[in-house]
């Protein structure tokens, strides 16, 4: 077999070399199974770790300790004897666990006994006027040029949000030598009451420390306004300037890049096209895949690793990682020694500590999660926040029938960007919870995929049933 060759069966299949997938896909390769790790990305590592064996930064300093962690785990996965394949996008994920992959050009179909799924998650829509015009972009994806390419802004640049990626990467960005011209924390001054009562433990969680040391370090350098209820994105072809609501005034400043962000959400498209059960949390306020302790789901063989299956960290996913992998070690070999249960229980329970204020803290505002008027819900297909609630005055109930009325989530990132808007401005339209409203039905192909590719595969029933679900 070459190192380009697909086998048609595997042990276990992983999906995603994020932390999660890297420690699962380890941990069965070690204990003999046959195992296979796919992810979409030139290099391992998913978001957290993101170039870790390619990045241009080689001042450890510079992205932080944590960081560099990330070489470890990588090394102990292409030790471990798994096949591991980079730039390959999985399309699809059926009940009987085949799954659809594309690489390089040719379409595959993989049967295996236990699916890991590790796809991370994706950062929380953040819909507010302007969003669409050049020059306004994620944090996430700033981040992004910085570890692959050392890329840091050197121009008039303001970043517009909540949540902890936005001081790590700000620090980051001004140890790159880069600079940030303002914050604009829009986290409500009621968030740090509602968090109060999960203090004792955030303050016995290394979180404390290391956020405190960032956000000192960040504000010696970078003008950070608090209280910020109202945001707008300026400009004719371009952003020009940012206007904002801080403690009932309303200013602007001049930009040429707007970074948003206020948090992350699961990444659930695959899963929830293989059927995995949802449920909305309320606290995080946004759909995340039924697990039990070992990350095993409500379809029988596949298990969720990592913030896919909750948001939680790095760390923690990493743990999780391990637990899926031992549940599917066991199912395929009985009595095989795995790596310690108990001791990657203590460390996970550590890591988790202090998550509850975290999301406490940063739970993003009604006004930047529900937008107003004319401002745009789904960026595919340009449909506004007012067309949304007007269709839902004519009758419609859902998500999945509000399709047929404006095309809402049948674009290319099928529901990725606008999802989680469009069951929350549904269920308050209705006057019910998102739990009632649901999300879009998603089928494969969950990422595109050329035809040509499709009509290489052999059309037997197994192939009909990856490509048409009904």
């Amino acid at each position: 077999m070459t190192q380009d060759t697909i086998s048609d069966f595997y042990d276990v299949v992983v999906i995603g070399a994020g932390p999660a997938g890297l420690a699962a896909v380890a941990v069965a390769a070690e204990a003999g199974v046959s195992a296979l790790l796919v992810d979409e990305n030139p290099g391992p590592g998913g978001q957290i770790y993101r170039s870790i064996t390619s990045t241009p930064i080689q001042q450890r300093d510079t992205l932080g300790t944590e960081y560099w962690h990330g070489s470890e785990i990588v090394e102990r996965a292409r030790r471990s004897g798994a096949r591991m394949i980079q730039g390959a996008v999985v399309w699809s994920l059926d009940p009987d666990l085949v799954v659809g992959i594309s690489y390089r050009g040719q379409a595959h179909l993989v049967q295996a006994k236990r699916v890991i799924i590790a796809t991370g998650a994706l950062e929380r829509p953040f819909p507010i006027p302007g969003w669409t015009l050049p020059g306004v972009m994620t944090v996430g994806a700033a981040q992004t040029l910085l570890k692959s390419s050392g890329l840091a802004p050197s121009s008039a640049t303001v970043i517009a949000g909540m949540g902890p990626l936005i001081w790590l990467y700000v620090a980051q960005v001004l140890r790159l030598g880069g600079k940030i011209d303002a914050i604009l924390d829009t986290t409500p001054p009621t968030n740090y009451f509602n968090a109060l009562r999960y203090a004792p433990a955030f303050l016995l969680s290394p979180l404390l420390a290391k956020g405190l040391a960032l956000v000192r370090e960040v504000k010696q350098s970078v003008r950070v306004v608090k209280n910020v209820t109202a945001l707008q994105a300026e400009g004719d072809t371009t952003l020009r300037r940012i206007a904002y609501t801080s403690g009932g005034s309303e200013q602007s400043i001049e930009a040429d890049t707007l970074l948003l962000h206020q948090g992350v959400v699961p990444n659930v498209n695959l899963a929830m096209s293989a059927g995995v059960k949802h449920v909305w949390d309320p606290v995080q306020l946004c759909w995340s895949p039924a697990v039990d302790h070992f990350g095993g789901t409500s379809v029988p063989g596949i298990a969720i690793a990592g913030d896919g299956a909750g948001i939680a960290g790095a760390l923690a996913a990493e743990e999780r990682g391990r637990l899926t992998a031992i549940a599917a070690v066991r199912a395929i070999t009985p009595g095989e020694s795995i790596e310690s249960e108990q001791k990657i229980r203590s460390r996970l329970t550590r890591h988790q500590r202090g998550r509850k204020f975290i999301d406490a803290l940063f739970q993003p505002p009604k006004q930047f999660r529900l937008p107003e008027g004319a401002t745009i819900v789904c960026r595919c297909e340009e449909v506004t926040a007012e067309q949304v609630r007007a269709t839902v005055a004519l009758g419609c109930e859902g998500p999945n029938q509000l399709k047929a009325f404006l095309r809402c989530g049948m674009g290319p990132c099928q529901g990725r960007l606008c999802g989680l808007t469009v069951t929350e401005i549904i269920a308050e339209a209705r006057g019910k919870s998102p739990s009632e409203v649901s999300y879009y039905r998603l089928r494969p192909p969950v990422k595109p995929i050329a035809l040509a590719e499709l009509a290489g595969v052999k059309a037997d029933d197994q192939a009909i049933k990856a490509v048409v679900r009904l």
